[in-house]
C-alpha cells in the first residue's frame, strides 16, 4: 500500500483543489479568479451588504416616523398575574421574575388593573393604576410606589 492509496477517514473535510499550478490543472494562470478587479485581489472579502459602489439600500429607503430614545419601558403585571402567586408576603420585581411573569428584574414594572383580586398582596412597583391600587386596597393590601430614579 502507498501513501496515495490510503482511503480518507470518516467525516474528515474534502481535499480542495489545486489552484495556480499551471494550465494543465484547469485552475492556473488566475487561479479561477477572471481577469483583473476588486474579486481578483489577494485579501478581497465580500461583506453581505456589499452592493458593489451602487447607493446602499439603507441610504435608498425613506426614514419615517420618530423614535423616542429617552422613553420608558416598563413590563405589564396585571392584577389576575398576582394569582399565579398563590399566599406570598411581599410582591417585588424578584419574586415576579422568579414566578416567570416578568422577564427581567432590574426594568420598571408596572401594576395594571386587568383582573380581579382575592388576596390582600403587599406589593412594591416602578408604577401602578390607579384601578390597580383600589383593587388591592379593597382586598386588604397595599401598593408601594418606587420613587422614579
Amino acid at each position: 500500500m502507498k501513501l496515495n492509496e490510503i482511503p480518507r477517514p470518516l467525516g474528515y473535510p474534502k481535499a480542495k483543489p489545486p489552484k495556480g499550478r499551471g494550465q494543465g490543472t484547469g485552475n492556473g494562470k488566475t487561479a479561477g479568479k477572471g481577469h483583473k478587479g476588486q474579486k481578483a485581489r489577494s485579501g478581497f472579502k465580500m461583506r453581505p451588504w456589499f452592493e458593489g459602489g451602487q447607493m446602499p439600500i439603507n441610504r435608498r429607503v425613506p426614514k419615517r416616523g420618530f423614535k423616542n430614545h429617552f422613553a420608558k419601558h416598563f413590563q405589564i403585571v396585571n392584577l389576575r398575574d398576582l394569582e399565579k402567586l398563590g399566599d406570598e408576603g411581599t410582591v417585588n420585581a424578584e419574586l415576579l421574575k422568579t414566578a416567570g411573569i416578568i422577564k427581567n428584574a432590574s426594568l420598571p414594572v408596572k401594576l395594571l388593573a386587568d383582573g380581579k383580586v382575592e388576596r390582600a398582596y403587599t406589593v412594591v412597583v416602578d408604577k401602578a393604576s390607579k384601578a390597580a391600587i383600589e383593587a388591592i386596597q379593597a382586598a386588604g393590601g397595599q401598593v408601594t410606589v418606587k420613587e422614579a430614579k
